[in-house]
């Protein structure tokens, strides 16, 4: 898996995100471009921004038992995987906007680097390792960006 924290492979992932147009269709899945974008960017506005509420004790709990491994493990997402609340999109987004805040995101967490992701907890699934955190990160945006062809 790649490392979200290393800068070439963030300029690969901007270099795959400006290769969107907002007309760019999507090999499976419902969302459109600018819905994916939007969905992308949950990842990192619950790292960043106090927007998503945290689950409750018991939905964690479950978190960490039933999905985590899914999310932060390297195994490649299949198509068509279910989303959380949070990450479903169904009204159109700003496409330009999205993408904006998406790099934005992006480099701010390389920016940040590996020290300020070590052990820091997570949204739904508590404390993560820098790997973890890359991973998770890695693998959801690289899956749609296959999703979108590029």
């Amino acid at each position: 898996m790649k490392n979200v924290f290393d800068s070439l492979v963030v300029a690969e992932l901007v270099s795959r995100i400006n290769r969107l147009s907002p007309t760019t269709p999507a090999a499976w899945g419902k969302m459109s471009v600018d819905q994916m974008l939007a969905h992308c960017n949950v990842s990192y506005e619950m790292v960043y921004e106090d927007k998503h509420p945290r689950p409750g004790p018991l939905k964690s709990l479950v978190l960490k038992a039933l999905v985590k491994r899914a999310v932060v493990g390297p195994r490649p997402y299949r198509r068509n995987t279910p989303t959380a609340p949070q990450f479903k999109m169904v009204s159109p987004k700003d496409f330009e906007q999205e993408k904006q805040r998406l790099i934005g995101f992006l480099e701010r967490v390389q920016r940040d680097g590996e020290r300020a992701f070590e052990g820091r907890s997570s949204h739904s699934f508590g404390p993560l390792s820098t790997t973890e955190w890359s991973t998770m990160f890695y693998k959801h945006l690289d899956h749609h960006l296959t999703q979108f062809g590029v």
